[in-house]
Formats: C-alpha cells, sequence, structure tokens
C-alpha cells in the first residue's frame, strides 16, 4: 500500500465520521501541548522508556474535555477547527501529528475508542504481561519483529518468543537489551520483516509515515495509545490493555 493511500483513506473515513456528526462546521478548538515526561507517563520504577529519556515528545489534543496524545519528533501547538485540520497537507510529522492526535480526542468523545492516554506508572509493565499472553493465546509460538524499541515488551516477550527488534534511535542501535541486539531500523527492517510471523509495531509510525511498511500479509499488531483512533477507523489490530 503507498503512503499517499492510507492517509487518503484515513482522511476519508474521519471526514465521513465528522460530517455524520456534524462536527465539521462548528467552531471547535483543538489544541495540543507538549506533555512533559511525569504528565506523560507518571513515574515507573523502570527509567529505560524514550520519553523518560527525552527521545519521544507526546502531544495532546483536548476536543470537547477528551484527549488524544500522538508521539512525535516534530512536536509544537495548533489551535483551529476540525475542518481545517481536515484540510492542511500531510507533508510533515507535526502534520501528521496534528492529525492523528485530533483523531483520538474525537474518537474518544464518540466512544469509539477509549485508549488514547498513555498509561501511567508501573502500567506498561502490567501490558506487556498481558501481551505476552494475547500473543500466546491468538499465535502460538511466533517468531516477532519488534518495530520501535519497547523496553518492557521486549523484555518480556524475549523471555517467552524468537524476537528480533529495530529502532532509529542511534543510541539504541548496535546494543544488546535483554539478550536481544537492537538492529538498525533504517537498514534491517526489511529482513527482519521476512524473517518473522508476527510483526509487532509502535504505533507511533502511524505519525511519522512508515506505518504501511507494516500493512503486509503477515499478521501485525500495532500497541501504544498513538493509533488508538485511526485502528478503529481503519480496522487494524490495536493493543493497548492499559491505557485510557
Amino acid at each position: 500500500m503507498k503512503q499517499s493511500d492510507f492517509y487518503n483513506e484515513l482522511l476519508d473515513r474521519f471526514n465521513t465520521l465528522v460530517e455524520n456528526h456534524h462536527l465539521a462546521k462548528e467552531v471547535i478548538t483543538v489544541s495540543g501541548k507538549v506533555l512533559n515526561p511525569e504528565e506523560a507517563i507518571g513515574n515507573p520504577t523502570r527509567r529505560d522508556f524514550p520519553i523518560l529519556k527525552g527521545k519521544e515528545k507526546l502531544m495532546e489534543a483536548d476536543f470537547k474535555g477528551q484527549k488524544g496524545q500522538a508521539y512525535t519528533d516534530m512536536p509544537d501547538n495548533f489551535s483551529g477547527t476540525i475542518e481545517e485540520i481536515l484540510s492542511q497537507p500531510l507533508e510533515t510529522n507535526y502534520d501528521r501529528a496534528v492529525l492523528i492526535s485530533t483523531i483520538n480526542a474525537v474518537c474518544k468523545y464518540l466512544n469509539i475508542t477509549e485508549k488514547t492516554i498513555h498509561c501511567k506508572d508501573d502500567e506498561p509493565e502490567q501490558c506487556s504481561k498481558e501481551l505476552a499472553g494475547y500473543i500466546k493465546d491468538n499465535y502460538g509460538s511466533p517468531k516477532i519483529a519488534l518495530i520501535g524499541l519497547q523496553p518492557s515488551m521486549l523484555q518480556m516477550l524475549s523471555d517467552k518468543y524468537q524476537i528480533r527488534a529495530v529502532d532509529l534511535d542511534k543510541d539504541n542501535i548496535g546494543t544488546t537489551k535483554f539478550g536481544v541486539k537492537i538492529e538498525d531500523g533504517e537498514k534491517h527492517t526489511d529482513d527482519v520483516l521476512k524473517w518473522c510471523d508476527l510483526i509487532l509495531s509502535t504505533g507511533s509510525t502511524i505519525v511519522n509515515g512508515s506505518i504501511v511498511n507494516f500493512i503486509t500479509h503477515k499478521p501485525t499488531i500495532f500497541y501504544g495509545t498513538s493509533i488508538a483512533g485511526s485502528a478503529a477507523l481503519m480496522n487494524l489490530n490495536h493493543f493497548c490493555e492499559c491505557s485510557r
């Protein structure tokens, strides 16, 4: 699937949702703010999450009191109407972060999804335990491609499954974590995808535009809050057990 085809379809489905609920012409303010690490994830016991290391930023849209979040490397503020967001070209990660966080907030408001706010404290550990069980129950013992380093997931899954992990953070690439060498996402993703039986991808790929690389003939589970609303609209498999 081409990147443009995916986002055009997502925009069409979101636009239909907005029209069906008569939201397009209303004067609605959607604001975005960049959360600091403690606002985003609280104070977990482990300190190796990317957002706590300053590697990722979490933008938050607020729509009629309902919040939707999206990870991005281009955080900034935005205020405008949903109609303006729908007409805005998706040229940068910032543009996509505004759209994706807005979709999350609107879908939360319309009760289409509940998984739009990042879990906190030690909930990522609980989520990873439940994910391991979910994979066993639904996929057996697959070889897993982990797209994006999520340390608690990698630690939990590496004890139970064959797993390879790719990441774009140069500080992680080449290091070994929980017995798994972190591979270069720019160089090795294709090989890892050919090797695996199951793709476990961070939902933030919907913000950086790489999501189309992980919608293949192989089963894919997207994790995290960024993709919550879009997963509901696009019928993508989404696991984010402890978010709210």
